[in-house]
C-alpha cells in the first residue's frame, strides 16, 4: 500500500490509526490534528451524500443515515471530486444493507432521487419541434428519448411516497407498483406518474419508428395501453427529441 493510499485508508475510516510518519509542525505525531481533519471530510462526504438523497435522510432519519453515510463512504469512496455526482452506487449498497431491510422501497426511492440528479446533469438538446405542426404531421416524427429523460419502474409506489416526503405531506401512497417518467422541460427535471403502456411505448422511441408506428407497436404489446395519456405526457413534458447526437441513460 503505498502512502497516498494508506492516508485515503485511514482518513475515510476512524479505527485505523494515522499514518506513520505523519506529524505536526512540532514535529509531534499528528494524531490529533489527523482526527479533526477526518472528521470533516466524513462530515462533508456525509453532507454531499444527504443532499442528493434528501427523502432517504428523511425516511430513516438523520442520525441513522449519518451512521448509514460512514458504512457507505468507506465502501464506496468518491472517484470522482465533482461531489455532486457522488452516490451512483447508493440505490445497490441499500438493497444489501441489512439495518433498513424492513424498508424494502428505500433503494427505489434512491434510484428516483439518482435519476433526479442525473437528469439535471444531462445534456441539452432541441426539443421536439411541435409548434405549427398539425397532428397527422407529428405523428410522422421519428423521435428518441431526450438525454435528460429517464424511467423507473418499481413494484413500490415510489412516486407517491417521493411527494409525499416533498410537496404533497397528505398524499396516501396506494398499495401498487408505480413506473416514474423524469424529463426536464426546463431547468430541473420533473418525475411523472407513467400511464400503462408507457414504459413499453418508450422502448420503440429510438429515432427508428415514427410516433404512429410507436403507438401501433405498443398496442399490439399491451391492447389497454393508455395511448392518449401517453402521448399528452411525452409530448408535453420535455421527454422527446430528433437530436441523434446523445442518447438517455437509464435511472
Amino acid at each position: 500500500m503505498t502512502g497516498q493510499t494508506a492516508f485515503a485508508a485511514a482518513l475515510l475510516d476512524p479505527q485505523t490509526s494515522p499514518p506513520p510518519g505523519l506529524t505536526d509542525p512540532e514535529g509531534r505525531p499528528a494524531g490529533r490534528r489527523f482526527d479533526v481533519y477526518r472528521n470533516n471530510v466524513s462530515a462533508s462526504l456525509s453532507d454531499a451524500l444527504a443532499t442528493g438523497f434528501p427523502v432517504i435522510e428523511k425516511l430513516v432519519g438523520r442520525d441513522f443515515f449519518r451512521a448509514m453515510a460512514g458504512v457507505f463512504l468507506r465502501a464506496h469512496p468518491p472517484e470522482d471530486p465533482r461531489l455532486q455526482l457522488w452516490g451512483g452506487r447508493f440505490p445497490g449498497f441499500l438493497a444489501g444493507f441489512e439495518p433498513v431491510a424492513q424498508l424494502p422501497y428505500l433503494p427505489d426511492i434512491a434510484r428516483l432521487e439518482l435519476g433526479l440528479r442525473q437528469s439535471y446533469h444531462a445534456a441539452d438538446v432541441a426539443p421536439l419541434p411541435l409548434e405549427g405542426r398539425a397532428p397527422a404531421d407529428v405523428l410522422e416524427l421519428r423521435p428518441r428519448l431526450a438525454p435528460a429523460t429517464l424511467i423507473l419502474a418499481s413494484r413500490f409506489p415510489v412516486l407517491s411516497i417521493w411527494l409525499r416526503n416533498t410537496t404533497e405531506p397528505h398524499l396516501v401512497p396506494p398499495r401498487r407498483p408505480e413506473t416514474v417518467l423524469i424529463t426536464r422541460p426546463g431547468y430541473d427535471p420533473v418525475p411523472h406518474a407513467l400511464p400503462r403502456g408507457g414504459h413499453t411505448f418508450a422502448r420503440h422511441l429510438k429515432g427508428r419508428l415514427t410516433l404512429a408506428e410507436a403507438v401501433t407497436a405498443t398496442q399490439a404489446i399491451d391492447p389497454e395501453a393508455d395511448m392518449p395519456a401517453i402521448l399528452t405526457l411525452f409530448l408535453s413534458s420535455g421527454a422527446l427529441t430528433l437530436d441523434a447526437s446523445h442518447t438517455p441513460e437509464g435511472a
